[in-house]
């Protein structure tokens, strides 16, 4: 079996007195999509924030490729070529769409630049004709397509997405679940997705959990808990699909 990439070991992470994550296990394979589902408040985002150092885990640990990040500061976490798309897309508002890619782009140095960003325009082709125009002027597909772009540009080894579809007409939904798969197909990228649409996020991912208030309450294939009665009764709309 793949050796993990990412482990988290009994993670509790507190947002002052209160204690938002109460001891969270979790493991994302290498050239896996693990996703992790769960309601709002769950503490799905805060696990995510949580792994790329900010919030920090005030108990357990975060290994990434066997080194202990747990205490390391958000942009050492990056030059291990860990990228983050985060919650509402968090996009350069006032920079050029190619000023974005170049920001992303930081971390992985300028020698590939111009293949990487033949790379992603292949992948969102809404982009490439939108290198010049303002982030801020996008729709907010566009947006969350160069939030995501943003982050390949740094050539990750891990790609944490928190929300990637959320807000987003379902055939652009569509269109990003999409490129998910393509990229951890072509590419065998790592991917950790956080995602409310339990439906799409399961049929994506090799793995998921479930999270209910801070604590992980189930786990298993994106198949198995897609059977589940109890997930397809809490975030299926009762079964029906």
């Amino acid at each position: 079996m793949t050796a993990p990439l990412l482990t988290v070991r009994g993670v509790k992470t507190f947002y002052g007195n209160i204690m938002a994550l109460k001891g969270v296990d979790l493991d994302v394979n290498e050239g896996e999509i693990v996703t992790l589902i769960g309601a709002n408040g769950a503490g799905k985002s805060t696990l995510m924030m949580t792994t790329f150092g900010n919030p920090r885990a005030r108990e357990g640990s975060i290994v990434f490729d066997g080194r202990d990040i747990t205490h390391m500061p958000t942009h050492e976490i990056a030059k291990l070529r860990i990228a983050q798309s985060p919650e509402g897309r968090r996009i350069f508002s006032r920079m050029s769409v190619l000023e974005n890619l170049q920001m992303g782009a930081t971390v992985a140095g300028a020698d590939n630049f111009t293949d990487d960003l033949a790379r992603v325009g292949k992948l969102f082709p809404l982009l490439e004709k939108r290198m010049h125009q303002r982030g801020g002027t996008l729709s907010g597909g566009e947006q969350q397509m160069l939030a995501i772009a943003r982050a390949l540009m740094g050539r990750p080894r891990l790609l944490l997405l928190d929300e990637p579809s959320l807000g987003l007409a379902p055939m652009l939904a569509k269109q990003i679940f999409r490129a998910i798969r393509e990229l951890n197909e072509r590419d065998r990228l790592t991917v950790f997705l956080v995602e409310q649409n339990a439906f799409h996020a399961l049929k994506l991912a090799h793995r998921g959990y479930v999270i209910v208030n801070g604590e992980i309450t189930l786990a298993g294939s994106g198949r198995e808990l897609l059977e589940r009665p109890e997930v397809r009764a809490a975030y299926l709309e009762g079964g029906r699909r």
